[in-house]
């Protein structure tokens, strides 16, 4: 999505409240819909595209509500000077909330924010300085210019202007390296943390966006309404916003704007028509609420969205002239790596003992051995993904036990997985890009003002570079889950380049490969070892192993067995016996 449709849109809501004839009634529908479409595209990055539930963004309005509430009615606050207020409240709470809820994963998350929903609805009926449950009145419209807004169409014309703003400041965000740190951890989040993503900080950022966005709504909401309560601020407003964002497309920006309009709008008709049509009052549009929700989840899972216009393809421009990314790191030590008596156990079980060796910058070494063998376990003890139980590992000479994968990554190691990583419904180049996360400096706010630029094209740029480099220049802008296995498997090799790593570690990198295919990996390989990079690999095709590696390590149930060039190592008979057997 491009930002070209923003200038039309806010001409729209400049002249569309003020047609002649348009129901006033329709305009104050408008109004809510903008101002829950505001909250739920907090939904769409925390949920769709973050893939963490949230139930509390009710609560966070009514932070953002209760603050302008409070302080233009006790304290005389101009409502203007209340925004970064309400906004500042939201997310201060949602910093907080998040620093303990944020811990749990999945479902537990999803419960969590329903504790913190319900707890904090009453808080808010049973605070005096709040009002208790009658709330707050009298609360004083904005004005601009003189002109106070109490005319509801002016109001929409200042909602629509802001919906624009969110929907666009969004969309900047997304674009940019935390855009695709947040992207990444719905499904992707240890290759993220690989490339050196910080989960837990781009966990939190998207929270606290979220949160921020609701206190935005918050006070838009109190100085439309002139009196707030808790009662919108509820967790059956909480569900109503999340079905608003997965009956729009929780993963899609417009969809916030489409389901806050159907959800709205069809709330109002039900409850004019389900009492007539029943004979009866009551709150029956939440139960078709529910029968809703459960529909469009079995007909369109993804939203209405998808189904309405097929989402263009984003291209990344990614100009000749661009600067060069620095250079990151550099092996100046004689050992790159240096793993000393490393050990794991998993409980009774010891899945590696005692491993050591070096591996020198330039060097191509190879990890190998039979299934069950610890050689994946290995891989995470090195990377950062899993600590060890006893050992240490230097990295250029510096101690670098039990640090975590981005801290691995930030000293100057770059990994691809046994089992693909790539983060679905991000394309191949974006995926690239990813891996240059460490190599760029522009903070979330930054990218939401846009002034990313410069660097977003430099860290395209070099990812282009390193697709080109490994022969997948073509494919930059495919969908990277639509490529085939092995392909996959070379995007990830460009995303490890693309974070300039002075230690390389491919865990099977030629596995789906075909032959011809091979043989370009093994020249690319032997090239950058050339160059002063080291690299170390697990294997199990042996030809493609003996004919590349500088030197071998052979482990088997956890432990060295054998090392030394491949050579040796093809007469070494502890080898032949435990893992080449005939093939020697």
């Amino acid at each position: 999505m491009t930002l070209r449709w923003a200038i039309p849109a806010l001409a729209l809501c400049v002249v569309l409240p003020w047609l002649p004839g348009l129901p006033l009634f329709w305009v104050t529908l408008a109004n809510l819909i903008g101002i829950s479409a505001i909250v739920v595209t907090g939904l769409v990055v925390l949920t769709g595209i973050g893939g963490m539930t949230s139930f509390a963004q009710a609560s966070f309005l009514g932070f953002g509500a209760y603050t302008t509430a409070i302080l233009s009615t006790r304290y005389g606050l101009n409502p203007w000077l209340g925004l970064p207020a309400a906004m500042a409240a939201a997310g201060l709470a949602a910093a907080a909330i998040g620093a303990i809820t944020l811990r749990l994963k999945a479902h537990y998350l999803a419960l969590g924010t329903i504790a913190w929903s319900v707890s904090l609805f009453f808080l808010f009926g049973n605070l005096d300085i709040l009002g208790r449950n009658d709330g707050i009145s009298a609360i004083p419209p904005l004005t601009i210019a003189g002109f106070r807004l109490v005319d509801v169409r002016l109001s929409a014309t200042l909602i629509g202007v802001s919906v624009v703003g969110v929907i666009a400041a969004t969309h900047n965000l997304l674009d940019s390296r935390w855009g695709r740190a947040i992207r990444a951890l719905r499904g992707g989040a240890m290759a993220a943390a690989s490339c050196g993503v910080d989960i837990a900080r781009a966990r939190m950022l998207a929270f606290v966006y979220a949160a921020l966005l609701a206190g935005l709504a918050g006070w838009l909401f109190a100085h439309l309404q002139r009196a707030v309560n808790p009662t919108p601020f509820g967790l059956y407003a909480g569900i109503q916003y999340l079905l608003m964002a997965v009956v729009g497309g929780a993963a899609y920006l417009p969809g916030a704007l489409l389901g806050s309009a159907l959800v709205v709008i069809v709330n109002d008709r039900l409850q004019d028509w389900l009492p007539k049509l029943l004979g009866t009052s009551g709150n029956f549009e939440i139960i078709a609420f529910g029968l809703l929700l459960v529909l469009v989840l079995q007909v369109a899972p993804e939203g209405l969205w998808p189904h309405i216009t097929r989402r263009r393809r984003h291209t990344h421009p990614r100009p000749i002239a661009a600067m060069a990314l620095p250079k990151r790191v550099a092996a100046q030590a004689n050992r790159a790596f240096e793993v000393a008596n490393l050990r794991r156990n998993f409980g009774g079980l010891v899945a590696v003992a005692d491993l050591s060796f070096t591996l020198a910058p330039g060097e191509l070494l190879a990890l190998i051995g039979p299934n069950g063998a610890g050689k994946s376990t290995s891989f995470n003890l090195l990377t950062g993904v899993t600590r060890p139980s006893a050992g240490t590992v230097h990295l250029m000479g510096r101690d670098v036990t039990g640090l975590s994968a981005p801290a691995m990554a930030e000293g100057g190691v770059a990994r691809s997985f046994q089992h693909v990583k790539l983060v679905a419904g991000m394309s191949v180049i974006e995926n690239v890009a990813l891996g240059a996360h460490l190599r760029g400096h522009a903070s979330p706010l930054r990218s939401i003002l846009r002034l990313d630029r410069a660097e977003e094209a430099r860290q395209f740029a070099e990812a282009a570079t390193q697709l080109a480099h490994v022969g997948l220049g073509d494919l930059a802008d495919r969908p990277a889950t639509s490529l085939a296995l092995g392909q996959q498997r070379i995007v990830e090799i460009a995303r490890a380049l693309a974070a300039d790593p002075a230690v390389l570690l491919l865990d099977e990198p030629a596995a789906g490969l075909r032959h011809a295919e091979k043989q370009v990996l093994a020249a690319l390989l032997r090239r950058l070892a050339a160059s002063g990079m080291a690299i170390l690999l697990v294997e199990h095709d042996m030809d493609f192993v003996m004919n590349l590696a500088d030197r071998l390590v052979v482990m088997d149930f956890g432990t060295v067995i054998a090392e030394g060039p491949p050579e040796q190592i093809r007469q070494n008979p502890a080898v032949i016996e435990a893992y080449l057997g005939g093939v020697a």
